[in-house]
């Protein structure tokens, strides 16, 4: 079975290494979101990838410290009958950030190049009519203003296939596993083209392809993180002082009784 082109794996990155850099890049993290907000910059961040390539775990440590109200996760679902009428691009284009926001795309209008080119969801001549329009596509939102960076997500065929068998064999997980997922084993060349095809096209210079190799998830969160942290301009925003007041002395309040309100079981008791 052909197996994407990568350089020599190095070991796991150590847990305790991981752990320490990945704390300090989501605190940068936290300066990017303040300055994105303070500068009403709009920044979109697409995570694409084979199936199990890690993009969920990568999302999930970008935006646990960061104000969801500025930072939000776009993953859309099936398009409705309506959405397939439209214009391709629409319903992606409602998602985009307006100015102090970030939409992380867990997939995105790539999906028109992978999974529907591969599984036969889209004719040719929406296909190509796709690679056609989407570098003038991306080009109108970066010529708008808006920060646009695309990561790749690069898994070998035997690491991907691992993670599938974990995934079937932990209740926990098992709904990460669709049909789709065990399809894509039997369709990896398949999957190999369409993912070639689409860099021939939209591995633009103005909007350039980013590949993370992601066997090692640790090291796959951690080298993405620090590169899209290398490629904005942000800037450490000033927090404004904040000084909490003296509580008030009591005018007299009481709390109603106990008894009238339910309260939820000390579950945790039986912990101790």
């Amino acid at each position: 079975m052909a197996q994407e082109q990568r350089t020599a794996k190095p070991k796991q990155l150590a847990r305790r290494s991981y752990e320490r850099e990945l704390l300090r890049l989501q605190q940068e993290l936290v300066k990017l979101q303040e300055w994105v907000r303070a500068e009403g910059a709009r920044l979109v961040v697409v995570f694409e990838g084979r199936d199990a390539a890690g993009k969920g775990g990568a999302i999930k440590r970008v935006t646990e410290y960061l104000n969801p109200r500025i930072a939000r996760v776009a993953a859309l679902p099936t398009p409705t009958e309506r959405q397939k009428t439209q214009w391709y691009f629409q319903r992606y284009v409602e998602h985009l950030p307006a100015a102090g926001e970030i939409v992380l795309f867990d997939r995105s209008w790539y999906n028109r190049a992978g999974v529907e080119r591969v599984m036969g969801f889209c004719t040719d001549e929406e296909y190509w009519q796709f690679l056609h329009q989407c570098p003038t596509f991306e080009r109108m939102l970066i010529e708008a203003g808006i920060l646009l960076r695309k990561y790749w997500f690069s898994v070998s065929d035997t690491e991907q296939e691992r993670r599938f068998r974990d995934r079937l064999e932990d209740p926990m997980k098992r709904w990460k596993l669709s049909p789709m997922d065990v399809e894509s084993i039997t369709r990896w060349e398949d999957y190999s083209r369409a993912k070639d095809e689409m860099f021939i096209h939209t591995d633009i210079p103005d909007s350039p392809w980013h590949v993370v190799e992601s066997d090692d998830k640790r090291r796959a969160r951690i080298n993405m993180i620090a590169h899209l942290l290398s490629t904005v301009p942000y800037q450490e925003i000033e927090a404004p002082q904040i000084k909490l007041p003296p509580r008030p002395a009591s005018r007299g309040y009481q709390r109603p009784p106990r008894d009238l309100q339910k309260y939820v079981p000390d579950h945790a008791v039986g912990l101790e």
